[in-house]
C-alpha cells in the first residue's frame, strides 16, 4: 500500500532520478517533473499529497509557482528545494506558503521524515476537516453533537416523541450528558417550538420557596412578597413547554402538588383565590434512578407513573466513546472564537488518550478540560502532556508529565487575586520544579522559549531572584 503521492520537480535528471529511486523504495508513488509546464500538465491527473519543488525549475521560477498553486487553492504541502545560496530565496517561500525547505545537497534522512512529518500533518488536517463537518452537520440537524450509534438512537427516540404534542417525557441519565439538550430538541421539533420553553431545577430551589416558583404568588401571599403578583413556571410556559430538571431532588410535599397539575392542568397561584388552566407540555429529567427511589420511598410511585409516559435513557459519555473526538474539535472552535486566537490541531494520539480517560463528569467535564487548556495554552498543535490535569488514579501512568505528579488546585482568597499575581507564582513554582531550567519551564507550560521569556518580562520575573537557580 502506497504511503503517498510525492511529485518531484527539478530540471536536474540526477535528482529526480535519484529521488524517484529512493522516495519510490521508501513505499511513495513518484511523479518527476523537469518543467514547469509539466508540473501545470501533471498536477490534475497525479493529484499527489506533497509536491518537491525546486527553486529554479527551467525558466520557471519556483516561488512563482509556489505563489500560483496557492492562489488556485492547491494546499498540499510544497517542499522547495535549493542550493546554499538560496537560503535567502528560500525563507521568502516560507513566508508565500511553503511547509518547509531542503538544501542540496540532501540529507536524505532529514528529508525523509520531513516528508513523513508533512504528509502526517496533511493527514491530520484531513481528519480535522471532517470532524468539523460532523460537527457542523449534528449543529444543524440537532443543536446536539454526537454521531455515535447510541446517540443517534437517542435522537430518533426523540423525534419521534417530539410528534406527540402533549406527550410527558422521562430523561434519564448522569450529569452533565447533555438532558437538557434533547429536552430542547424535543420542544425544537415538536408543534409548540414557536412558543416557550421553560428551564425549572428543582435542585437548586429552597424548600420554602419550590411552590412559589412552580406556581407563583400574589402579592402579600408571604413574608417578602410585597411586589406585585409574580407568575410561576408553569404559567410562563403556557402553550409551551417546561423542563422539570433534577425532578428526584423534589421533596415529597410538592410532588403531590405537581402531580395534582399534571393531572388536572390547573393550579392556585401561591396566596390567591384563582383558579389558573394552563396547557404545558412537560419534560423531566433526572440523574437517579426514580424506580429505586419509589422502592426506597422517597419518590411517590402515582407520580413517577404520570411521569414515566415515555422514557429515554441518555448513556453516559464512557459508553459511547465515538462521540469524544466530534465533541473535542467542537469545543476547540468553540473556546478558539470566545478566546480569539486559532484552534490548535488534536492528534489521533491525544485523541485516542481523552477516548481513554472515563469521564465521570461526561459531556460538560470533556468541554470544560478543553475550555482550560484553550484558556492557558497558545500552541498550534496539542499533546498528552497538556492534558496532564485530568491525571488521577490509574489514569496518571497513561500521561507523560513533565514534574507534576498531583492534580493541580488553585486556591482563590475571598477578596479575590489578580490574574498576574496567578501567572507570577505558576511560573515560580515551575522553575522550582525545573531548578531554573528555562527550556524545560517551557515544556511544561506549553509556551515556546520565546513567550516565556517575554511572560517573565511581563510579570517582573527577573533571571537572578533566589527563589530559583538560573540554569539554561
Amino acid at each position: 500500500m502506497s504511503k503517498g503521492r510525492i511529485l518531484v520537480a527539478d530540471d536536474e535528471k540526477v535528482i529526480t532520478g535519484s529521488l524517484k529511486k529512493i522516495l519510490g523504495d521508501s513505499g511513495y508513488d513518484i511523479m518527476a517533473c523537469e518543467t514547469g509546464e509539466e508540473v501545470a500538465q501533471q498536477l490534475g491527473v497525479f493529484n499527489p499529497d506533497l509536491l518537491l519543488l525546486d527553486i529554479y525549475l527551467g525558466d520557471s521560477h519556483g516561488i512563482q509557482m509556489l505563489k500560483q498553486l496557492r492562489s488556485d487553492g492547491w494546499e498540499v504541502p510544497i517542499i522547495m528545494m535549493t542550493g546554499f545560496a538560496d537560503v535567502t530565496l528560500a525563507v521568502q517561500a516560507m513566508k508565500e506558503g511553503a511547509a518547509d525547505f531542503v538544501l542540496k545537497p540532501f540529507d536524505l534522512t532529514h528529508l525523509l521524515v520531513l516528508i513523513e512529518k508533512n504528509l502526517k500533518q496533511l493527514q491530520l488536517q484531513a481528519k480535522v476537516k471532517v470532524l468539523q463537518e460532523e460537527v457542523e452537520y449534528q449543529r444543524r440537524r440537532s443543536g446536539i453533537i454526537g454521531s455515535s450509534s447510541e446517540m443517534r438512537k437517542v435522537l430518533d427516540v426523540a423525534e419521534r416523541l417530539a410528534q406527540g404534542e402533549s406527550t410527558t417525557v422521562l430523561l434519564e441519565g448522569e450529569s452533565g450528558t447533555g438532558k437538557e439538550l434533547v429536552a430542547r430538541f424535543i420542544h425544537d421539533r415538536s408543534a409548540r417550538k414557536d412558543q416557550s420553553f421553560i428551564t425549572l431545577n428543582c435542585a437548586a430551589i429552597p424548600k420554602d420557596l419550590a411552590e412559589s416558583e412552580f406556581f407563583g404568588y400574589e402579592k402579600g401571599a408571604f413574608t417578602g412578597a410585597t411586589e406585585r403578583m409574580k407568575e410561576g413556571k408553569f404559567e410562563l410556559a403556557n402553550n409551551g413547554t417546561i423542563l422539570l430538571d433534577e425532578i428526584g431532588e423534589l421533596s415529597l410535599d410538592m410532588q403531590v402538588k405537581l402531580l395534582r397539575v399534571l393531572e388536572g392542568k390547573k393550579f392556585y397561584r401561591l396566596g390567591g383565590g384563582r383558579e389558573i388552566s394552563v396547557e404545558v407540555r412537560v419534560v423531566a429529567a433526572t440523574n437517579r434512578n426514580l424506580a429505586k427511589e419509589v422502592e426506597a420511598g422517597r419518590f411517590r410511585e402515582d407520580l413517577f407513573y404520570r411521569l414515566n409516559v415515555a422514557s429515554i435513557h441518555i448513556p453516559p459519555l464512557r459508553e459511547r466513546k465515538d462521540d469524544v473526538d466530534t465533541l473535542a474539535q467542537a469545543f476547540l472552535q468553540e473556546f478558539a472564537k470566545r478566546f480569539s486566537k486559532p484552534a490548535p490541531m488534536i492528534s489521533p494520539e491525544v485523541l485516542q488518550f481523552l477516548r481513554g480517560l472515563p469521564w465521570r463528569g461526561n459531556v460538560r467535564e470533556l468541554r470544560n478540560a478543553i475550555e482550560r487548556v484553550m484558556l492557558l495554552r497558545d500552541v498550534q498543535a496539542l499533546t498528552i502532556d497538556h492534558f496532564a490535569f485530568l491525571g488521577s488514579g490509574q489514569h496518571r501512568g497513561q500521561i507523560r508529565t513533565l514534574g507534576f505528579d498531583q492534580r493541580m488546585v488553585l486556591q482563590i482568597p475571598p477578596d479575590g487575586v489578580a490574574m498576574n499575581e496567578v501567572l507570577k507564582d505558576l511560573f515560580l513554582k515551575t522553575f522550582e520544579i525545573t531548578k531554573g531550567n528555562q527550556v524545560q519551564a517551557a515544556k511544561i507550560l506549553g509556551v515556546t522559549r520565546s513567550k516565556l521569556r517575554y511572560k517573565m518580562e511581563q510579570l517582573g520575573i527577573q533571571p537572578e531572584q533566589r527563589m530559583y537557580r538560573v540554569k539554561v
